[in-house]
């Protein structure tokens, strides 16, 4: 009975949460099912589920209700998970040296710098423009889980490519967070986070291991940073860089699974209560959602692609090898999946909860135009592959 058990239900289930690809159909599926809930009748009861009051002290400044536990709390434990992976790239991964990192780093920023500037050519004097933001980030899950999707025609090495590319992208959205997205500063936390930072370190040389002391500090610095006008998904980025080399692939392998089903998940439910306003799709003809969509589906892929053929024309930079510009380009357009990184932003950039949804229902709706081009371009895509010199 055991073994039929197992056999039937545990190994799938293993399997899979093990695929790179299940995060991708989690989401999607929480996505559908919360869109799908907040406009039905039950619709105004799911919203108060999320937005009820937690039993908190009130002199201890946390945050009061589910939806802002999640997005202030639980998300500093995804913002850590990213954190230690752009740590561990930086130390021994594809952005280690300068010649193999040049190449996602300046690709990166040109799929940062052209959404930013096509959301602001529709937006700029307009009370929007601060959601310049948006479309500047890539949904590392989704994107590579299309591209797992398509098998060998996305070669292993554009794979890291895309992960390095989403990583910087990432940093580049969490360096946009703590910047334009913060409150007034607060500097009696912001001098305690600098203490706290530094009695880790202490810790860290003093103990030569990373332990219970540490996570504890990291707490401690978690609401120093929520209370310090930085938003406090910051702190999971600020403590993953505090990790030890060593404890890195370690600590990604005990969270991972925690953050990507049961994190993720959460923060879709939370975060997609989307009410379609009366006026149906019109609402996207205004210039905020044009600028979004349009930014994610068209400058992210112009941006990479724009940069990325200047890196490698001044053979300042090399085409990864065995690929071919009609897969790099593809790898663009899987970029314009901005999906988590993007809704969150959305609910930072707007206060009124009719524009974030107006924002959110952009960012899925160019999410999932991403997805579909990107996967149909590269699948149509010759076999064949060029490989590229190894020095240009």
């Amino acid at each position: 009975m055991i073994h039929f058990f197992k056999r039937t239900f545990l190994n799938p289930l293993q399997e899979f949460i093990n695929d790179s690809r299940s995060i991708g159909i989690v989401l999607l599926l929480c996505t559908f099912v919360s869109i799908v809930v907040a406009n039905s009748p039950a619709g105004l009861p799911y919203q108060q589920f999320w937005n009820m009051a937690t039993p908190v002290v009130p002199y201890l400044q946390l945050p009061t209700t589910f939806f802002h536990w999640i997005n202030e709390g639980l998300m500093a434990i995804f913002f850590f998970l990213v954190g230690m992976e752009i740590k561990r790239e930086l130390v021994h991964g594809e952005l280690a040296s300068i010649r193999k990192s040049i190449l996602p780093v300046i690709a990166a920023v040109g799929g940062m710098l052209f959404p930013a500037i096509i959301y602001l050519l529709f937006n700029y004097h307009t009370t929007a423009a601060g959601g310049w933001g948006i479309p500047t980030a890539t949904d590392i899950a989704f994107s590579l889980g299309i591209a797992s999707l398509l098998g060998k025609r996305v070669p292993v090495v554009l794979k890291i490519f895309l992960t390095a590319l989403a990583i910087i992208d990432d940093l580049g959205a969490i360096v946009v967070i703590a910047l334009f997205y913060g409150e007034a500063i607060q500097w009696f936390y912001l001098v305690a986070d600098v203490v706290l930072v530094a009695a880790v370190l202490f810790i860290n040389h003093a103990l030569k291991k990373f332990g219970v002391i540490q996570i504890l500090l990291g707490i401690v610095l978690w609401y120093c940073t929520y209370n310090s006008g930085i938003h406090a998904t910051i702190a999971g980025v600020v403590f993953a860089f505090l990790v030890p080399v060593r404890y890195l692939v370690y600590l990604e392998n005990k969270i991972h699974h925690y953050v990507y089903f049961i994190i993720m998940p959460l923060f879709a439910l939370a975060n997609t209560i989307i009410v379609f306003p009366g006026g149906g799709i019109g609402v996207l003809n205004d210039a905020m959602p044009m600028g979004i969509m349009l930014a994610l589906a068209v400058g992210k892929p112009v941006g990479i692609t724009t940069a990325s053929w200047i890196m490698i024309k001044t053979k300042q930079a090399d085409l990864p090898a065995n690929t071919n510009w009609h897969q790099l380009i593809g790898v663009g357009m899987l970029a314009g999946i901005g999906f988590t990184m993007s809704i969150f932003i959305s609910t930072l950039a707007f206060a009124a909860p009719g524009d974030q949804d107006i924002a959110k229902i952009a960012v899925l709706i160019s999410s999932i135009f991403s997805m579909v081009m990107g996967y149909v371009w590269l699948s149509i895509g010759k076999e064949k592959k060029i490989k590229a010199p190894l020095n240009s």
